[in-house]
This record gives C-alpha cells, sequence and structure tokens, in this order.
C-alpha cells in the first residue's frame, strides 16, 4: 500500500493541473487512510462524543478499518442519521449541530482527506475560512496588506444565512461531477447527504444542507462557495473596478496650501495650527465616483 502523503501528493498535483479525478473510490480501501484519519481525529474533544450509537474512539481497532473497508467493497456501507442536538450562539439563537458515529467521522475524515488534497489547492487565496493555517488572524493581516488593499476606504460586512443547511444537495454534487469521474464515489456522498438526523428520536430526511458538526461538512461547503468566490473575481471584479487612483480631496489641499502661504511669512503657530488639521483629514477623496 502506498503511504498516505504519496496519495494526497498525487492527487494534489492533479489539482493543481485541474485534471479529473478517477477510480479515487478505491483509495477508500487502503487501510493507511484510516490510520492517518485516526491520527487527526482521536485528539479531538469530539472524538468522545456519541451519535446516535454507543460507538466512540475509545473501541478504535484494525478489525473495525477491516469492517468498513469491506462494506465499502461490496458497496454496502450505510452512513448512520447524525445525533442532533443545539448549541447557543452569541445573538441568543441556537445552531443545530448534527453528531455523526464514530465509523462515520472516520470515513468522512479519509474523504476529507482526498477532497482537500485535491479542492484546497483550488480555492481563491482571498478564502480563509475552514481552511489549513487560515482563519480569522489570516484575513485581518490580507486586509491590512497596503501593496493588495491600497486605497481602500470601505469593508461591507456580510453574512450567509444559514449556510450548512442551505446547500443544495444537487448542485453540490454537480460541482463535484465537474472534476470527479467516479460514480461510486459520488453516491458515497451523496448517500452521506440524504442520510438524514435523529431529534428526540425521531428520524427526519435531509432535504437540502450538510450537518454541522459532520466532519467533512466545512470543506463541502468551502467547494460549493467557492463558485461565488469565482463569479466575483473573474466577473464582478473586472467589470466593475474603475479608476487608477482615488481622486485628491480638495480641501486637503487647500489647507496644505495655506499651511505654505504662512510658512512665507513665518507665522509658525498658524502653521503648526494647520498641520494638526491636515493630520485629522484624509489627503484623498473617500466618495471619490471614479475609483471603486
Amino acid at each position: 500500500m502506498r503511504d498516505t502523503e504519496k496519495i494526497l501528493s498525487i492527487i494534489s498535483k492533479r489539482g493543481k493541473h485541474k485534471k479529473p479525478l478517477q477510480r479515487i473510490y478505491r483509495l477508500l480501501y487502503n487501510p493507511q487512510l484510516y490510520l492517518t484519519a485516526y491520527s487527526k481525529l482521536y485528539a479531538n474533544k469530539g472524538a468522545l462524543t456519541r451519535g446516535i450509537t454507543k460507538e466512540t474512539a475509545d473501541g478504535m481497532s484494525m478489525k473495525k478499518i477491516s469492517e468498513i473497508i469491506a462494506k465499502l467493497r461490496t458497496e454496502t456501507y450505510r452512513w448512520t442519521p447524525v445525533r442532533r442536538t443545539y448549541i447557543k450562539k452569541k445573538n441568543g439563537k441556537q445552531r443545530p449541530l448534527g453528531l455523526p458515529t464514530w465509523s462515520d467521522k472516520l470515513l468522512q475524515e479519509v474523504i476529507r482527506m482526498i477532497l482537500d488534497a485535491y479542492y484546497g489547492c483550488q480555492f481563491s487565496d482571498k478564502s480563509h475560512g475552514f481552511r489549513k493555517d487560515r482563519g480569522c488572524k489570516s484575513a485581518l493581516d490580507a486586509v491590512t496588506c497596503k501593496a493588495d488593499w491600497k486605497s481602500v476606504k470601505w469593508f461591507i460586512a456580510g453574512d450567509v444565512a444559514d449556510c450548512f443547511n442551505s446547500i443544495d444537495h444537487q448542485i453540490l454534487l454537480n460541482i463535484l461531477s465537474e472534476c470527479i469521474d467516479d460514480k461510486r464515489f459520488l453516491r458515497l456522498i451523496e448517500n452521506l447527504l440524504n442520510c438524514g438526523y435523529l431529534e428526540g428520536w425521531k428520524y427526519n430526511k435531509t432535504m437540502s444542507g450538510c450537518p454541522q458538526g459532520n466532519v467533512i461538512s466545512p470543506l463541502l461547503s468551502n467547494i460549493f462557495m467557492d463558485k461565488l468566490d469565482q463569479y466575483v473575481e473573474k466577473q464582478l471584479m473586472p467589470k466593475y473596478s474603475s479608476g487608477k487612483r482615488r481622486a485628491e480631496n480638495k480641501e486637503y489641499r487647500a489647507v496644505l496650501k495655506q499651511r505654505e502661504k504662512y510658512k512665507r511669512h513665518k507665522h509658525w503657530a498658524k502653521v503648526k495650527e494647520l498641520e494638526k488639521i491636515a493630520q485629522k483629514m484624509p489627503s484623498k477623496g473617500s466618495f471619490d465616483p471614479i475609483f471603486r
């Protein structure tokens, strides 16, 4: 069996060159991938959190891995419905959280590693959510970089309402099928999306969305939202960006001219006063309609 790093490296190279993935379902037969997945999951706080069964990371063994692989070979692996619970948000509302069983977590992590190796290198450089070595700090570092954000005066904060629960299954599967030429692999993901959830021990179907709490949900969300990133960068930005530089602030220039006049007359008190006023004024026009 090839080791995990070599497999993911090959997949990543295909992703960088945007070559399609073929026959990747058979990669799920490799025990080494499950051992790597286990090493990433076992230390997490949620590793000992139960789904709808008593199974947790404590019962991990090579036998369990062999059982999962055997079911995958015969395509008889069935995802277990997640156990739904709720956590409080800062605004007082509640966020639904889906808790999968340990076996499902393990298999999801294997799938996540494969998809992340392929899609991670294709995501926009301006995307910072749910990505390795990225987050709020890297996003703030990016917007404070003068080389990339010079002349920027305004930032608009937005939010995708109910993002995880609003993802359309068919659109997501269509996006995946653009690059993944393996029906068995896509069928496995489709079954995961449709496995449903238990709330108060009552089964509910999932007609849309990826349960927040699933190992693979953040990555599937990024794959889905990458279409928006690409649309904004390749179509909206070239269409609506205009002007090479922002117009000068006429009031600021007028104050500087006054300062120079008083300098010539050696009225230093007035010069100091005007310098303080100038320091509090923007040198460029904040509302320049030509510069966007």
